[in-house]
């Protein structure tokens, strides 16, 4: 939709405008395509390939809400690619390609030509959207979503009532695809149509709930039925979020937060997150509306992010408020441009630099949000992969796994589909004790250890070189007899075996117990 009618508005638009544009959609194209990720990157990237095959979210297939309409497009990309990962990243780039033509065409609208090109640019060298349009993620068609309901709600804001309905689809097609959208961009969404007739409004509202019972009555239908939906969004939510929020922790927890989100905006945007010191002393007037338009745009995002859940690897949820982000930045460098007196040329160099910046960060920043950390991981993963077999096979080796966002549960029981694989420790659900158990890429929920021909189980070494990981795999590996354990080196990785017989000791024995 947001390429739709992104096409639709380039008709308003002159022809160095749309040449803009397109070179903007090739460049994102291409850099994307040429550094995407080969393998599925992340716990979650696994969730979503395996529920492109069976949609479960009581086993995490993919982990609740669900976000149904993504694991939908993805079977419609999969139909043709045959490659969950492919097809996944491929979402993801097409969704980076329309975030920068909304970008592009909401700047042009609000601060001119120069800033749209400069917030153009700044969306294409962005480390941190420049990343996710590589891997199988959620976050980048968050973005398109963003930016999308950033342009039909200003519209809106300004008396285009013809926008009401596209926007009401818009969020709740948004919300089939990440439902936490409609808690950070409803708010805006409302706010725009606080000038709009009654009747109008109204028929909006309609409009969104029935788009939102369009995905949402599936969903519940794939998904076994309210119980088994409501009962794992639950048990997600005790396991995960719930722990740390700003009603359960101390206010550190939440400063630290807020200085995390600094740090993401710096990840986000390179040098060009000093643009702030650039803006003129004295704001323009003509800007109030847009900066209140702007905080309603962020507020609700980054109050959640703040004071309720982020973590590192969830770095993505700011891709989602670095839109609006680009709109300024890209104004306070443009006005910078236009009023300084330094050389031209020197202009030029100088904002080379900093996309030159933006270049190394994602190329080499050693973190998550990297192209060096992706192929790092998927180095990692085929060597492992490819050692098991050496290890043992798959009719006298049990595979034991961590919960882990790489080199984890979901990787093993995914790339390692003949060998069963277990979930260390056990989960808490809300129907009891379970342990996850993967096989042939397929997930159950075992209330007891399996029974079964292994003589051996392994425990699936966690990313190498990471003191902490190996201080975990310790703890783990003291629970079993020191006299029963073999190690062996492959690839690089420690494979640690055990006799089938210690399995019960890394798993409580009631309600967990041994068939």
């Amino acid at each position: 939709m947001a390429n739709g009618i992104a096409v639709a508005t380039m008709r308003r638009v002159n022809t160095r405008q749309k040449l803009d544009i397109w070179l903007l959609l090739g460049a994102v194209a291409i850099s994307r395509l040429v550094f995407r990720s080969r393998d599925l990157y992340d716990l979650d990237s696994v969730n979503f390939a395996l529920g492109m095959a069976r949609f479960d979210t009581r086993v995490h297939q993919p982990h609740p809400p669900g976000y149904f309409l993504y694991v939908c497009i993805g079977r419609l990309v999969n139909f043709f690619v045959h490659d969950a990962n492919l097809a996944l990243v491929l979402i993801s780039v097409a969704a980076s390609m329309a975030t920068v033509a909304m970008i592009y065409l909401l700047a042009q609208d609000w601060f001119g030509q120069r800033a749209a090109r400069i917030s153009g640019l700044l969306f294409l060298f962005s480390p941190l959207a420049w990343f996710h349009g590589t891997v199988a993620l959620t976050y980048s068609v968050e973005a398109a979503f963003s930016a999308l309901l950033g342009y039909l709600c200003w519209r809106i804001h300004r008396g285009d009532a013809a926008f009401v309905v596209p926007a009401a689809i818009s969020l709740g097609i948004s919300a089939g695809i990440r439902p936490s959208s409609l808690v950070f961009l409803g708010p805006l969404f409302l706010f725009s149509l606080w000038s709009v007739p009654i009747k109008k409004s109204l028929l909006s509202l309609a409009v969104l709930a029935l788009t939102g019972a369009a995905w949402f009555l599936p969903m519940i239908y794939a998904s076994g039925g309210c119980a088994n939906y409501f009962g794992a969004l639950f048990s997600l939510w005790r396991m995960v979020p719930s722990k740390n929020t700003a009603f359960n922790s101390p206010p550190a927890t939440s400063l630290a937060r807020a200085l995390f989100i600094a740090f993401i905006y710096f990840l986000c945007f390179g040098p060009a997150s000093l643009a702030p010191l650039l803006a003129p002393r004295q704001p323009e007037a003509s800007n109030k509306a847009r900066t209140i338009f702007t905080a309603v745009w962020v507020v609700p995002a980054l109050c959640f992010f703040t004071f309720i859940f982020l973590k590192f690897v969830n770095s993505g949820y700011l891709l989602l408020v670095a839109v609006p982000g680009c709109l300024w930045i890209g104004h306070w460098i443009a006005d910078w441009y236009d009023r300084t007196r330094w050389p031209r040329a020197f202009r030029i160099a100088l904002i080379s630099i900093c996309a030159a910046t933006d270049v190394a960060i994602f190329l080499a920043f050693p973190g998550y949000c990297s192209f060096r950390s992706v192929r790092h991981f998927e180095a990692e993963l085929n060597q492992v992969r490819n050692a098991m077999p050496q290890v043992g096979a798959p009719s006298d080796l049990l595979v034991v796994s961590f919960d882990n966002h790489f080199l984890g549960y979901r990787h093993a029981g995914y790339y390692l589909p003949d060998y069963l694989t277990l979930e260390y420790p056990e989960a808490h659900l809300t129907e009891g004790v379970r342990i996850f158990s993967m096989h042939d890429r397929d997930t159950e929920l075992l209330s007891s250890l399996p029974s079964g021909t292994w003589s051996r189980f392994v425990l699936f070494p966690l990313p190498a070189g990471n003191a902490e990981y190996a201080h975990y795999i310790d703890d783990v590996v003291k629970l079993l007899p020191a006299k029963d354990l073999q190690t062996v080196n492959l690839n690089g990785h420690p494979f640690v075996t055990a006799p089938i017989r210690d399995l019960p000791l890394l798993f409580p024995p009631s309600p967990l117990a041994a068939r």
